[in-house]
């Protein structure tokens, strides 16, 4: 009974905390800002179902583009930023603070290639817009984990969570994202950001720490993992423990330089947040069995108000691919006989 009567405080805690926000949103917009921003929003949900879920790759690159222009207009609307947007098949996460919401989305090229799209909306106190648009660079880098970089020359991802952090007085806010990185594997990141005294976002820093680890490795300016494409992953936070906690990987054909073989292994590692870093352990011990459901929660892509998930966006790329696939014969699950590929320069 005592962990029944904990689950469902965990379930329904974010439930009370979204219908919160949702209220003290709308108080902000007048009846007429809400109207106008309703019509745009029935438009956006067509688009943005096009975009992602789409067979043809000419009707996704022409939705995502009406859609770029639709979005910027309706965020015009004065107080636009109090509109949740919830029918939208993207990610839209306010900060726990209020202070900006970032909206996230994926674009399909063909089975090598998916280029992640968004923009940071900051809360201005006149409701006018401050639009940050991100611009992804995955495919022009070969060491993503190891450089600071601003919206120019982002780090693409699909963001799920956001955490508050506060050290020496400046506040960080982590950023957990999924990628549809290739055909044989998938990403999550883990990217800490910070906006500087121009008020620019800025993605990385030395943020991430293995100085607990049993073998030391060099503070990364950010964290992923890659793992094969079927396996079901946890990556999320737990606000009760207050870490990041995510599946332990192992090769499943004992190659785990190959990370499109790398499936979970039952067990788990985290990070901790110390002294401005992301500190990991290597291994997390549980006192008690998961239940299906307990942990982690919020598993999904939502945002504040919930919506679109992770497992939505792996499905409808797979569906993209399923004329091609029924052309050709299906690369073997375990033994794919070519790396896995994502952008041009890809890690």
């Amino acid at each position: 009974m005592k962990n029944l009567t904990i689950i469902l405080i965990r379930s329904i805690l974010p439930v009370i905390f979204c219908l919160a926000v949702s209220i003290s949103h709308a108080q902000k917009l007048t009846a007429g800002e809400k109207k106008e921003l309703r019509k745009k929003e029935d438009t956006l949900k067509v688009l943005s179902a096009n975009m992602v879920f789409d067979e043809d790759a000419a009707v996704r690159f022409r939705s995502d583009s009406n859609f770029v222009r639709t979005l910027v207009r309706a965020l015009k609307v004065k107080n636009s930023f109090y509109y949740s947007f919830d029918s939208l098949n993207i990610s839209r996460l306010y900060a726990p603070d209020s202070t900006f919401r970032i909206f996230t989305w994926q674009l399909k090229k063909d089975e090598y290639v998916y280029m992640q799209k968004g923009a940071i909306q900051m809360n201005t106190p006149d409701g006018s817009l401050k639009l940050l648009p991100l611009f992804d660079y995955s495919m022009y880098t070969m060491r993503p984990l190891d450089s600071v970089r601003g919206r120019n020359n982002w780090i693409g991802a699909i963001y799920y969570r956001i955490i508050e952090k506060e050290y020496q007085g400046r506040k960080y806010y982590t950023l957990l994202g999924f990628d549809d990185f290739s055909v044989n594997a998938n990403k999550k990141w883990l990217d800490v950001m910070y906006f500087d005294n121009n008020g620019e976002p800025k993605f990385g820093g030395p943020f991430i720490s293995f100085k607990e680890d049993s073998v030391k490795k060099p503070v990364q300016t950010r964290f992923c993992i890659e793992y094969k494409k079927e396996a079901r992953t946890q990556f999320n936070y737990d606000p009760e423990k207050d870490m990041i906690i995510f599946d332990q990987l192992v090769s499943e054909t004992n190659e785990p330089d190959k990370p499109f073989t790398m499936v979970p292994s039952g067990d788990f590692e985290g990070f901790k947040w110390q002294n401005g870093q992301w500190v990991h352990i290597e291994r997390l011990d549980f006192n008690y069995m998961l239940k299906d459901g307990e942990f982690p929660m919020e598993a999904t892509i939502m945002d504040d108000a919930g919506n679109v998930n992770e497992k939505q966006l792996e499905e409808a790329s797979r569906r993209n691919m399923e004329k091609s696939d029924k052309k050709q014969p299906a690369t073997p699950a375990k033994k794919p006989t070519t790396p896995p590929v994502k952008k041009p320069g890809g890690q």
